[in-house]
């Protein structure tokens, strides 16, 4: 469904492009009618001050939120992982599942970048993009509750995704990651410091992933010869 990639846009990088994409958003939110209309009303102040906003503001407060919030990065396996070598693994698994798809990544985005991964979602049945989505649904709950503390407009995308996942933070995984402290993109030292971990390697490993990590992935298998698919436009 576009919706999926329509919400991908908004938890994008902004630009010019975005923003004068707004209205086809808007049209395709309403079209398809995933999102019910109470969800589509929450997600208004973010597609009006994008829509309407200084792109330079708009892009910091991106960047502050996501980009210097270890706890809000929409890279999902970090969540799990860190910058840890154990997320080598899940990637390469994430990959096959794209590519199995008939999804290739054309842009600098991890393949665990929620936006990349709701790309993806949108060139799949619904009923499958779902049950893709609930497997991460856990850390999708953790970071709406998280944004909603925050007090900003992108918490709407969040819960709104948590819901299409029926997932919520009362788990066991979601309150071990809402335990953790929330970082403080003011704190660059304190930033510097979560990051100074191994660097990410891609290469498989000879466990085939981390186990955590195939959890996850478990029930994203694909059928032996999928449909080709990309992208949609």
């Amino acid at each position: 469904m576009k919706t999926f990639k329509a919400l991908s846009a908004l938890l994008s990088y902004p630009t010019a492009d975005l923003q004068s994409a707004v209205p086809a958003i808007r049209d395709v939110l309403e079209a398809e009618g995933l999102l019910h209309l109470g969800q589509r009303l929450a997600l208004e102040p973010l597609l009006a001050g994008m829509e309407e906003g200084d792109i330079y503001d708009l892009q910091e407060r991106y960047v502050l939120l996501f980009d210097r919030s270890r706890t809000l990065s929409l890279n999902l396996f970090e969540h799990i992982h860190g910058e840890s070598r154990d997320r080598g693994g899940a990637m390469v698994d994430l990959l096959e599942t794209y590519r199995a798809g008939g999804f290739d990544l054309t842009g600098p985005e991890l393949p665990d970048h929620l936006p990349v991964l709701l790309e993806f979602l949108s060139t799949r049945p619904l009923t499958e993009a779902q049950e893709i989505l609930a497997d991460a649904g856990h850390i999708i709950a953790v970071l709406a509750e998280r944004l909603t503390r925050r007090d900003t407009p992108y918490a709407a995308v969040l819960t709104a995704l948590a819901k299409v996942a029926n997932a919520g933070t009362d788990s066991p995984e979601a309150e071990a990651l809402l335990s953790e402290k929330d970082d403080d993109p003011e704190d660059l030292e304190a930033l510097d410091a979560v990051y100074e971990e191994a660097q990410v390697t891609f290469a498989p490993d000879p466990n085939a992933g981390c186990p955590i990590s195939r959890d996850i992935l478990a029930r994203m298998d694909l059928p032996r010869n999928p449909a080709a698919a990309g992208p949609a436009q």
